[in-house]
């Protein structure tokens, strides 16, 4: 008896390697995640990222932590650091300062944000002296120096949206005002990711829009961040994951599994930018980028004076 012929071949067959990719860190809160953090960069760092990010903790709660681990990665690596920067509870002049310390440090690129309210659920409320949304920051930050400039995009809509076409409205006036590019929220639908490009596009946006991808690891930690952000987890995701709480490799080759199925759609549909989310770890997001066909350089990129 003959096999049947496949439908199809490998997923992963001979990739040609010209994705573009880019993570993102948060920054360490003890000398051992500071350890962990730096192992994590060191192992993606020779996949040749074109950047690499740092978060901001909400009003501004990691600003010195942010900034020593980006001017870390500014003053060690030749991979160019991206500092997160937000609106809130900031004055235009103490976003300013922060801002000319980052370039003094020879950051050139900002991720600019209005960032979440300290307390969690809270309405957010602009600084008396400072700038009101995102777009207002972006204008301001290109008024400073010429940084690069990358801004938050919401496929499956901003929670507080009034609605999805305000909330592309939203993301152009916010290239408008400078921005270099889009990074989205994360999804977990290619096609979530598709429709919004399309809306884009009619909207007159031309800007790279980036996807951002979330490996998850932990269903439970991404419910959470899917509840802040408006992400949808599909119900059949959910029960993928049943059963294999006490199971960490069962879940980390799944949860890879997942992510690296989502990322060949979406490169089948013609994205060549991924932007992983790694909560500081490398292992998922080293072998998402390995089966898009990108190898690591044999060497890490030192810094050249």
């Amino acid at each position: 008896m003959t096999s049947p012929a496949p439908t199809s071949g490998p997923l992963f067959a001979d990739l040609a390697g010209d994705a573009e990719i880019s993570f993102e860190f948060f920054p360490p809160k003890t000398p051992k995640m500071e350890e962990q953090l730096w192992e994590t960069f060191k192992t993606l760092e020779p996949l040749g990222p074109r950047f690499v990010s740092v978060t901001y903790g909400a009003g501004g709660s990691t600003r010195e932590r942010t900034h020593a681990t980006v001017a870390r990665i500014a003053r060690e690596s030749s991979v160019p650091a991206a500092a997160h920067l937000t609106c809130v509870d900031a004055s235009k002049h103490e976003i300013a300062e922060v801002a000319r310390a980052y370039w003094e440090a020879g950051v050139r690129h900002i991720v600019a944000l209005r960032g979440d309210p300290p307390v969690m659920g809270s309405a957010f409320v602009p600084h008396p002296q400072g700038y009101a949304n995102a777009a207002e920051l972006v204008a301001g930050l290109r008024a400073i120096a010429p940084f690069e400039i990358s801004v938050a995009a919401y496929p499956e809509t901003h929670p507080e949206a009034r609605s999805p076409e305000a909330d592309i409205a939203n993301l152009k006036a916010k290239i408008d005002a400078g921005a270099t590019r889009a990074i989205t929220q994360f999804f977990f639908s290619p096609e979530a990711f598709f429709r919004f490009q399309d809306k884009c596009a009619a909207a007159g946006i031309t800007a790279e829009i980036v996807p951002g991808i979330l490996p998850v690891s932990n269903v439970a930690q991404a419910r959470k961040f899917a509840a802040q952000c408006g992400a949808e987890i599909p119900a059949w995701m959910d029960r993928l994951f049943e059963g294999l709480d006490d199971l960490p490799g069962a879940r980390q080759l799944v949860a890879a599994t997942l992510a690296a199925e989502m990322c060949r759609n979406l490169y089948a549909g013609g994205v060549r930018q991924f932007h992983f989310y790694t909560l500081n770890r490398a292992e998922l997001s080293y072998a998402i980028c390995h089966l898009l066909g990108i190898r690591a350089a044999s060497q890490p990129q030192e810094k050249t004076a």
